[in-house]
């Protein structure tokens, strides 16, 4: 099949490198002259674990092209994938402007029949305005080009797109007409094969279906997050709370990590979105806001737990980082933990070492040249003689650490994680004062609380 994708970022790129992958035709159109040659080059400006790979191989096969020359973009296909970003706005709705910018061009080029598929994560009713929005400019020609449009939300993970995609849990298709669910369950063979993972429904329920899935996933991080605040100061351990709730096969283990907040390109995003237009349907969604202040006061924790450290005194420290992303295997530091701990320690007046495996040219890209951020090569570099240790993501190579080391590096002994990736016994035991999120700061002793030894060591 001819399939045209709209939008280069993470889900156009991702999706035209997959189809492309099992045979498809397919032409990737973005305004920005600077990433389709990149991407002709065979450089990818995003990083995502196989996906380069993918590119290149396809590219060379000849299956998969890039263009800035969108009217050849719409008379190329039969299927026109709309993939492009809808960013936030101030009140929290989704920007749908290149959308509809989109749809105006197909509606201006359109030279017979084409099924629009929106793949952009977009408001309920958004598939409506596109299809007014096609109709109108076809009219505005005097044309008659049938068309129709859908909904086929994504389901990718950045980290583990490449897998989500090729080996989905469902795929979801939003129309009410028999015969585009026949050509979207035709375009979606090769990866349909072992079972029947399509599951078609009207276009609005497709629409809120996206929404709905990543609002359900903010929650459960919310919840754990709010579980872990309470275990520590009941004194629980929150790892043991998670791993029996997480046996229950109604709750699962999936999305019940505890942490230091949610980030990225989705949640924060698409919980304002369903806010938002829960608020314009006359519905307040507390559930939501509920879950998106939990996320923003669970941000403030690591910066929270430095300052407890060091008695409120956190000018002059120099503070390293192990992680800017906002999760591993990806360099995206949108909405990260790591950005608001870095920016409450600036305003203290504390400068920031950091290492990340990919993300270092993100956070050149967010903060520039500045003197309290220097970005290390590596992770033992960033740890050497700073003031203490905050584990923002949870990179594999973090897992394992010498502690004897990081105590003879450290200036103080003193380690933030806010990843829980360690044993609290484990790190104290090598003199080191150890705050997790919901493992106890403290130790318990007869059934009181009461500060570990290494407490007394801290500058």
């Amino acid at each position: 099949m001819k399939l045209s994708i709209f939008g280069t970022g993470y889900v156009g790129l991702v999706t035209g490198a997959c189809f492309a992958d099992v045979g498809h035709e397919v032409l990737c159109i973005d305004v920005d002259a600077g990433r389709i040659a990149m991407l002709k080059e065979g450089r990818v400006p995003i990083f995502e674990p196989g996906l380069r790979e993918m590119v290149v191989r396809n590219a060379e096969a000849g299956r998969l092209k890039f263009s800035t020359d969108a009217p050849a973009g719409v008379r190329f296909a039969d299927l026109i994938f709309i993939a492009v970003g809808t960013p936030p706005q101030h009140n929290g709705s989704a920007d749908l402007s290149h959308v509809l910018t989109v749809a105006e061009t197909i509606g201006e080029h359109i030279d017979g029949y084409k099924i629009v598929v929106g793949k952009s994560t977009v408001p309920v009713g958004t598939a409506d305005r596109v299809e007014a929005v096609i109709a109108a400019a076809i009219a505005r020609r005097g044309a008659t080009h049938a068309f129709d449009v859908c909904s086929n939300p994504e389901f990718l993970k950045e980290g583990s797109a490449i897998e989500d995609f090729t080996k989905p849990a469902r795929i979801i298709i939003g129309s009410e007409k028999e015969a585009v669910r026949k050509k979207l369950q035709e375009c979606y063979a090769p990866y349909n094969r072992n079972h029947d993972k399509l599951i078609s429904m009207d276009v609005r329920s497709a629409e809120l279906t996206k929404y709905a899935a990543n609002a359900m996933l903010a929650t459960k991080i919310s919840f754990m997050n709010e579980m872990a605040n309470i275990a520590e100061r009941l004194g629980a351990d929150i790892e043991e709370v998670r791993q029996g709730i997480g046996s229950d096969p109604r709750i699962g283990y999936q999305f019940i990590y505890p942490g230091c907040g949610y980030g990225g390109s989705c949640f924060p995003k698409d919980v304002r979105a369903l806010a938002h237009t829960a608020e314009e349907a006359g519905f307040r969604a507390e559930l939501m806001e509920a879950v998106e202040r939990v996320n923003n006061a669970q941000k403030g924790v690591l910066f929270r737990k430095l300052e407890q450290a060091f008695d409120g005194d956190l000018k002059d420290r120099t503070i390293a980082l192990w992680g800017l992303a906002f999760k591993p295997n990806t360099d995206d530091m949108r909405d990260a933990p790591s950005r608001t701990l870095m920016e409450a320690l600036w305003e203290a007046g504390a400068s920031v070492r950091a290492f990340d495996p990919e993300a270092v040219t993100e956070a050149r890209r967010h903060y520039g040249e500045r003197l309290d951020l220097s970005l290390a090569s590596g992770h033992l570099e960033a740890a050497a003689g700073a003031d203490a240790l905050v584990i923002c993501t949870e990179w594999k190579q973090f897992r394992v650490v010498d502690f004897a080391w990081l105590k003879a590096n450290l200036k103080s002994p003193v380690i933030v994680d806010g990843r829980n990736l360690y044993e609290p016994e484990d790190v104290r035991r090598h003199g080191l004062l150890y705050y997790a999120v919901g493992r106890g700061d403290s130790v318990r002793r007869n059934g009181a609380m009461a500060e570990p030894e290494a407490r007394r060591e801290v500058a």
